[in-house]
């Protein structure tokens, strides 16, 4: 019935293409009504009993990343950028997840927090936690609101659906599954997401290297297809093209990388972004908490088999097909954008059933990461925003109901963000660029609350403020006025990607200047309030003995080396 209200689809879908498709949407509501009597509490609701393992907490952490900035967006950068793109997975997460299990999840876990704005509570005080939940909550609708987006555009493309009657299903069957079963049904469905996300994407990389022949004639197709680019070389090498901005297809130098991407936006993201760090919050015990980032990092390595692949398989193959791919904001009439990659790569390999389980999976994908953001939502928006704002003295049954009815506004809200990302020019530039306003400074806060015993609340308040202000202005700059990006980035050659890591280093650097600034002007804190918090006023509690094999410590090292391995063998 509604398929035939809906015309103009690309490609013919069989019938077990639309079974496959109907069974992922029952499942995910069965289970959503499923856990619904298991969601009594505030803490069930928010947090899902803080009893899930390890390895549960730890494909959560990593699915509610999978989302349309995965599957869809690296995907069409790596069709744009070549093998480059590689970074935001490899420098761009790893050493961040690590960090963020060995030295961070302690003090999130030990201080029994909520959310990462409830740290900032119990460090610096309500001013900067009501700052930091503002700035969040809001950076969660527009995120969710892009992957509302990414779907529609995915249902577009390969089926021909109205892109209204996309967000619309999408949206309802979310805020169905959220409200009635809170975090833990999130979560559980992240992880059957998870593993469709890998059944359905694995299609286009296993053909599309069985049609190029490997690796090594995929990258003879790709040079060849590339060969009147300037900097052409750069589409196969992470490191040996990043000497200067001319000599690699992002126009991107290696310090953008080291210090914007690897270390302050994936410092920031991956471990003061409350979207990720709630499913690290729900490990059961401490010991489970610093593994799940750590397994995630395992799982995050190999992402870019089913994510950066396809977008050079696409670079390889579609220009030879005559569908050559745009940007946006040049597209004419008829003409395929670097965002619809991955969905046309699923037309060229996928069989009836193939198909819409490469549908499903990119579903999930979307489904997950609108998830995440509207349960983040939901926590900080009760436990930051709404109880110390309006009603400070709401008992647990209120707080319950708050969060149902705010995960509701959520997506509501995100239905409006929807619309609002079309007229961003990629889904990378609109990411990114969210990111940089709210992400980077606030790790610049977050760190030094931890580390510095003497950062203050008045110098966190105005440090993080002043970091958020400043790169939402240079944003505005470089868009008001093209050539600021020169001296932004250092350099004359830079190219407009390398923006928002220059952006993302210089808002970091004024958040953490200021809180220095301001604190050193201020009245710290007593040291013995600090307990639980900061270290070197915290006493670690000892877990029991595990064998070597079993200590975060181990695998985290492990992970480690195969991290410098990868780097060495694509250098």
């Amino acid at each position: 019935m509604i398929l035939a209200l809906l015309s103009g689809q690309l490609a013919p879908i069989h019938w077990l293409d639309t079974t496959v498709i109907a069974i992922y949407f029952a499942a995910v509501l069965g289970l959503g009504f499923l856990l619904q009597k298991q969601a009594n509490s505030s803490e069930d609701f928010f947090l899902a009993g803080r009893e899930m393992s390890a390895y549960i907490a730890g494909i959560s952490f990593l699915a509610a990343n999978m989302g349309a900035l995965e599957l869809m967006g690296w995907a069409a950068t790596s069709y744009q950028y070549g093998l480059l793109a590689a970074h935001w997975y490899w420098i761009g997460a790893i050493p961040a997840m690590l960090f963020l299990g060995l030295v961070m999840m302690p003090f999130y876990y030990i201080s029994r927090t909520h959310s990462v704005p409830g740290y900032l509570k119990l460090r610096f005080g309500e001013p900067t936690r009501v700052l930091s939940a503002i700035s969040f909550a809001g950076m969660t609708i527009l995120m969710s609101g892009i992957n509302m987006f990414a779907m529609a555009k995915v249902m577009q493309v390969v089926l021909g659906w109205n892109l209204n009657f996309s967000i619309l299903a999408s949206s309802i069957t979310v805020a169905v599954y959220v409200t009635l079963g809170g975090l833990r049904s999130a979560i559980l469905n992240e992880v059957l997401q998870f593993f469709l996300i890998w059944a359905g994407a694995l299609v286009v990389p296993v053909l599309g290297l069985i049609e190029t022949g490997g690796w090594t004639g995929l990258k003879a197709r790709i040079l060849s297809n590339v060969a009147g680019t300037p900097s052409n070389a750069g589409y196969l090498h992470l490191w040996s093209t990043l000497g200067h901005f001319r000599s690699n297809s992002m126009g991107i130098h290696w310090t953008g990388i080291v210090f914007g991407l690897g270390f302050v936006g994936a410092f920031g993201y991956w471990t003061t972004d409350f979207l990720v760090v709630q499913r690290v919050l729900a490990a059961k015990d401490l010991r489970s908490a610093q593994l799940a980032p750590i397994i995630g990092a395992w799982f995050k390595m190999a992402v870019p088999f089913i994510v950066i692949l396809p977008g050079l398989i696409g670079l390889a193959v579609l220009p030879a097909a005559g569908m050559p791919l745009v940007s946006e904001d040049v597209a004419r009439a008829g003409q395929h954008t670097y965002n619809e990659v991955l969905p046309l790569l699923l037309i060229r390999y996928a069989g009836p059933g193939l198909l819409g389980l490469g549908i499903t999976a990119l579903v999930a994908g979307f489904m997950s990461g609108m998830a995440g953001n509207v349960s983040a939502f939901s926590a900080v928006w009760s436990y930051d925003i709404y109880r110390p704002l309006i009603r400070p003295h709401s008992d647990e049954a209120h707080l319950l109901r708050m969060g149902r009815w705010s995960t509701l506004l959520g997506v509501i809200a995100s239905i409006g963000t929807a619309y609002f990302a079309m007229y961003f020019s990629s889904i990378m530039e609109y990411v990114q660029a969210l990111f940089s306003f709210f992400v980077t400074p606030l790790f610049g806060t977050v760190i030094l609350g931890m580390l510095w015993k003497r950062a203050t609340g008045p110098g966190a308040f105005w440090g993080l403020l002043a970091g958020t202000c400043s790169s939402i202005g240079m944003w505005v700059w470089v868009r008001a006025q093209p050539s600021a990006l020169a001296t932004l980035a250092l350099s004359p050659d830079a190219q407009p990607i390398a923006e928002s890591l220059y952006r993302m280093l210089w808002s970091w650097l004024i958040c953490v200047g200021v809180t220095l600034v301001v604190s050193y002007a201020t009245r710290p804190a007593a040291y013995e309030s600090l307990n639980g918090l900061v270290y070197g006023c915290t006493a670690i509690p000892a877990e029991r003995k595990y064998p070597m094999v079993q200590q975060p410590l181990f695998w985290a090292t492990a992970a480690a080396l195969v991290f410098l391995w990868l780097q060495w063998l694509f250098r």
